[in-house]
Protein backbone atom coordinates (compact mmCIF):
# COMPACT_ATOMS: atom_id res chain seq x y z
CA UNK A 1 0.00 0.00 0.00
CA UNK A 2 1.64 3.40 -1.11
CA UNK A 3 1.48 6.57 0.74
CA UNK A 4 -0.32 8.36 -2.06
CA UNK A 5 -3.37 9.76 -2.38
CA UNK A 6 -5.49 7.20 -4.56
CA UNK A 7 -5.50 8.08 -8.62
CA UNK A 8 -7.76 11.25 -9.65
CA UNK A 9 -10.60 9.22 -10.89
CA UNK A 10 -11.23 7.33 -7.90
CA UNK A 11 -14.09 8.76 -6.08
CA UNK A 12 -13.11 8.12 -2.53
CA UNK A 13 -9.60 7.98 -2.28
CA UNK A 14 -10.10 6.07 1.12
CA UNK A 15 -8.61 2.79 -0.59
CA UNK A 16 -5.21 0.48 -1.17
CA UNK A 17 -3.87 1.13 -4.66
CA UNK A 18 -3.91 -2.90 -4.92
CA UNK A 19 -7.25 -4.07 -3.72
CA UNK A 20 -7.04 -7.75 -2.24
CA UNK A 21 -9.82 -10.01 -2.50
CA UNK A 22 -11.23 -9.25 1.31
CA UNK A 23 -10.80 -5.37 0.22
CA UNK A 24 -13.02 -4.15 -2.81
CA UNK A 25 -11.06 -1.36 -3.13
CA UNK A 26 -11.94 2.54 -3.20
CA UNK A 27 -14.15 2.32 -6.45
CA UNK A 28 -15.40 -0.66 -6.09
CA UNK A 29 -19.03 -0.60 -4.04
CA UNK A 30 -18.54 -4.18 -3.12
CA UNK A 31 -20.61 -7.21 -2.55
CA UNK A 32 -23.54 -5.48 -1.34
CA UNK A 33 -23.59 -2.64 -4.08
CA UNK A 34 -24.07 1.27 -4.26
CA UNK A 35 -23.56 2.31 -0.56
CA UNK A 36 -26.86 2.62 1.13
CA UNK A 37 -27.78 6.03 2.96
CA UNK A 38 -27.62 5.27 6.60
CA UNK A 39 -30.57 6.11 8.81
CA UNK A 40 -30.75 9.84 10.18
CA UNK A 41 -29.46 10.81 12.57
CA UNK A 42 -26.18 8.94 12.62
CA UNK A 43 -22.99 9.26 14.74
CA UNK A 44 -19.51 8.59 13.63
CA UNK A 45 -16.72 8.23 15.80
CA UNK A 46 -13.40 6.40 16.97
CA UNK A 47 -15.28 3.39 19.64
CA UNK A 48 -11.93 2.04 19.72
CA UNK A 49 -9.80 4.89 20.70
CA UNK A 50 -12.61 6.48 22.86
CA UNK A 51 -12.65 3.27 25.02
CA UNK A 52 -9.09 3.56 25.33
CA UNK A 53 -8.59 6.38 26.47
CA UNK A 54 -11.57 7.14 28.71
CA UNK A 55 -10.09 3.10 30.47
CA UNK A 56 -6.63 5.24 30.19
CA UNK A 57 -7.56 7.88 31.70
CA UNK A 58 -9.74 6.46 34.17
CA UNK A 59 -6.93 3.93 35.15
CA UNK A 60 -4.25 6.62 35.75
CA UNK A 61 -6.65 8.87 38.14
CA UNK A 62 -6.77 5.31 39.80
CA UNK A 63 -3.55 5.02 40.43
CA UNK A 64 -1.96 7.97 41.18
CA UNK A 65 -5.14 8.69 43.72
CA UNK A 66 -3.63 5.49 45.11
CA UNK A 67 -0.21 6.79 45.25
CA UNK A 68 -1.10 9.78 47.11
CA UNK A 69 -3.20 8.19 49.73
CA UNK A 70 -0.50 5.75 50.52
CA UNK A 71 2.53 7.76 50.73
CA UNK A 72 3.95 8.24 54.16
CA UNK A 73 2.99 11.01 55.83
CA UNK A 74 5.71 10.43 58.75
CA UNK A 75 9.38 9.23 58.32
CA UNK A 76 12.70 10.31 56.52
CA UNK A 77 10.22 12.18 53.42
CA UNK A 78 6.92 12.54 54.31
CA UNK A 79 3.87 13.84 51.91
CA UNK A 80 1.94 16.18 52.77
CA UNK A 81 -1.27 17.27 52.20
CA UNK A 82 0.02 19.53 49.11
CA UNK A 83 1.62 16.88 48.02
CA UNK A 84 -0.88 14.75 48.12
CA UNK A 85 -3.34 17.03 46.14
CA UNK A 86 -0.81 17.29 43.51
CA UNK A 87 -0.56 13.85 42.68
CA UNK A 88 -4.39 14.00 42.77
CA UNK A 89 -4.81 16.73 40.47
CA UNK A 90 -2.62 15.47 37.80
CA UNK A 91 -4.31 12.72 37.82
CA UNK A 92 -7.54 15.13 37.40
CA UNK A 93 -5.63 16.83 34.48
CA UNK A 94 -4.25 13.75 32.75
CA UNK A 95 -7.90 12.23 32.85
CA UNK A 96 -9.44 15.63 31.57
CA UNK A 97 -6.77 15.65 28.35
CA UNK A 98 -8.16 12.26 27.71
CA UNK A 99 -11.37 12.89 27.81
CA UNK A 100 -11.24 16.13 25.29
CA UNK A 101 -9.53 13.59 23.04
CA UNK A 102 -11.95 10.94 23.32
CA UNK A 103 -14.87 13.14 22.67
CA UNK A 104 -14.29 13.37 19.07
CA UNK A 105 -17.32 12.69 16.57
CA UNK A 106 -19.11 13.78 13.23
CA UNK A 107 -22.85 13.77 13.23
CA UNK A 108 -24.82 13.55 10.65
CA UNK A 109 -29.04 15.16 10.57
CA UNK A 110 -31.17 15.91 7.96
CA UNK A 111 -30.46 19.02 8.47
CA UNK A 112 -26.73 19.01 7.71
CA UNK A 113 -23.17 17.72 9.51
CA UNK A 114 -22.15 18.88 13.29
CA UNK A 115 -18.28 18.22 13.71
CA UNK A 116 -16.53 18.03 17.09
CA UNK A 117 -12.44 18.30 17.41
CA UNK A 118 -10.52 18.82 19.43
CA UNK A 119 -10.85 22.53 19.59
CA UNK A 120 -14.13 23.45 19.02
CA UNK A 121 -17.57 22.22 17.35
CA UNK A 122 -18.28 23.41 13.57
CA UNK A 123 -22.53 23.12 12.38
CA UNK A 124 -22.73 22.53 8.34
CA UNK A 125 -25.67 22.65 6.19
CA UNK A 126 -25.24 19.98 3.58
CA UNK A 127 -25.02 22.17 0.71
CA UNK A 128 -22.21 23.74 2.37
CA UNK A 129 -19.95 20.08 1.86
CA UNK A 130 -18.65 19.70 -1.74
CA UNK A 131 -16.70 16.53 -1.21
CA UNK A 132 -15.95 13.68 1.64
CA UNK A 133 -12.16 13.13 1.25
CA UNK A 134 -10.33 9.89 2.87
CA UNK A 135 -6.93 9.04 1.21
CA UNK A 136 -4.69 6.39 1.48
CA UNK A 137 -2.33 7.78 4.31
CA UNK A 138 -4.68 10.90 5.80
CA UNK A 139 -5.18 10.40 9.68
CA UNK A 140 -8.98 11.69 9.56
CA UNK A 141 -11.61 12.69 7.05
CA UNK A 142 -11.72 16.07 5.53
CA UNK A 143 -14.54 17.81 4.22
CA UNK A 144 -14.61 20.12 1.03
CA UNK A 145 -16.32 23.44 1.85
CA UNK A 146 -18.11 25.59 -0.59
CA UNK A 147 -15.88 28.44 0.66
CA UNK A 148 -12.70 27.24 -0.46
CA UNK A 149 -11.52 25.63 2.81
CA UNK A 150 -11.13 22.16 4.13
CA UNK A 151 -12.60 21.34 7.38
CA UNK A 152 -10.89 17.78 9.49
CA UNK A 153 -13.56 15.83 10.55
CA UNK A 154 -11.12 14.10 13.40
CA UNK A 155 -14.42 11.69 14.34
CA UNK A 156 -13.99 9.35 11.13
CA UNK A 157 -10.44 8.15 11.51
CA UNK A 158 -8.58 4.84 10.33
CA UNK A 159 -6.35 5.10 13.30
CA UNK A 160 -9.49 3.11 15.24
CA UNK A 161 -10.38 0.34 12.70
CA UNK A 162 -9.46 1.50 8.90
CA UNK A 163 -12.66 -0.65 7.24
CA UNK A 164 -14.70 1.01 9.70
CA UNK A 165 -13.69 4.65 8.82
CA UNK A 166 -13.95 3.68 5.14
CA UNK A 167 -17.49 2.47 5.38
CA UNK A 168 -17.83 5.99 7.84
CA UNK A 169 -16.69 7.94 4.89
CA UNK A 170 -18.30 6.51 2.00
CA UNK A 171 -21.68 6.80 4.08
CA UNK A 172 -21.07 10.28 4.69
CA UNK A 173 -20.08 10.68 1.21
CA UNK A 174 -23.57 9.52 -0.20
CA UNK A 175 -25.17 11.82 2.82
CA UNK A 176 -23.49 14.55 1.58
CA UNK A 177 -24.29 13.49 -2.14
CA UNK A 178 -27.80 12.89 -1.95
CA UNK A 179 -28.90 15.59 0.64
CA UNK A 180 -26.41 18.33 -0.94
CA UNK A 181 -26.78 19.71 -4.73
CA UNK A 182 -27.91 15.75 -5.69
CA UNK A 183 -25.62 15.74 -8.22
CA UNK A 184 -22.71 13.94 -7.37
CA UNK A 185 -20.83 14.22 -10.62
CA UNK A 186 -20.85 18.07 -10.61
CA UNK A 187 -19.43 18.12 -7.07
Amino acid sequence: MSGKPGPAGDPDGAGPSEPGPSDPGPSDPGPSGPTALPELPVTFRPVRTRAVLLSVGTGLLAVLTVIAVMMPSDGAAPWGPGDRATMIVTGVLIFAVLARLSRLKVVADADGITVVNLVGTRRLQWAEVVKVNLRSGDPWVYLDLTDGTSLAAMGIQPGGGRNQAVRAARQLRALAEARGTGQPGAR
